[in-house]
């Protein structure tokens, strides 16, 4: 079976529109992460061997290696949301008949949720580098693409918020509430002064145009 980042675009929308369960709104989450990585990197290409961006050509380089890093990352993110989330579904479809039954099954879920908090809280961590690494390219990047460089920011404060939304209803239903309480603690930090930062760089990009 095709992964899901390797089909095309018609048939993962067709699939995010029908009843199945995945893909779902952590897979979207991570492809708008992706998309925003894709579009610095875009911006890097767009800038490196010219001659009037020579005295930025390191860091444009740079930029770009990490950038293609973080699309890799994000990418592969778009399956590991779509497996925990099967193998959460899976739990909760175990037996429950007898008492030992009920104790696995609870166990079991307890189990992926853990899994299913972690999995979007680490969407939101790269989500937000990628939008450092949009501020970079809105700085340094070739004129002509910064618009591109907003719309990578933009997509990935999007992917940040939408991934947030899955850390909290998935944190919502753990029992072990020192470490649900934990991994909110991280996203509140990943999430701290992130609006601000957004919107600098909407302005930035905006005043450029």
């Amino acid at each position: 079976m095709s992964e899901i980042k390797d089909i095309s675009l018609q048939v993962f929308l067709d699939q995010l529109a029908s009843k199945a369960s995945t893909p779902g709104g952590g897979s979207v989450a991570a492809i708008m992460g992706a998309q925003s990585a894709a579009l610095t990197s875009m911006v890097c290409n767009l800038t490196l061997g010219k001659a009037k961006y020579a005295e930025v050509e390191n860091d444009i380089r740079a930029l770009l290696e990490k950038s293609e890093v973080l699309r890799d990352q994000l990418t592969r993110m778009i399956k590991a949301d779509i497996d925990v989330f099967n193998q959460l579904m899976a739990t909760y479809a175990l037996p429950k008949e007898t008492d030992e039954q009920k104790v696995i099954r609870s166990a079991e879920i307890q189990k992926a949720l853990r899994e299913a908090t972690e999995i979007p809280v680490a969407c939101t961590r790269l989500c937000a580098e990628a939008i450092a690494l949009s501020r970079v390219a809105a700085e340094k990047g070739n004129i002509g693409a910064i618009s591109d460089a907003g719309v990578a920011a933009m997509a990935a404060y999007s992917g940040v918020k939408s991934a947030a939304l899955n850390v909290y209803i998935n944190a919502a239903s753990l029992k072990d509430r020192e470490f649900a309480e934990a991994k909110l603690a991280e996203l509140d930090q990943i999430l701290n002064g992130l609006d601000d930062d957004v919107e600098h760089i909407y302005q930035l990009v905006k005043n450029k145009l």
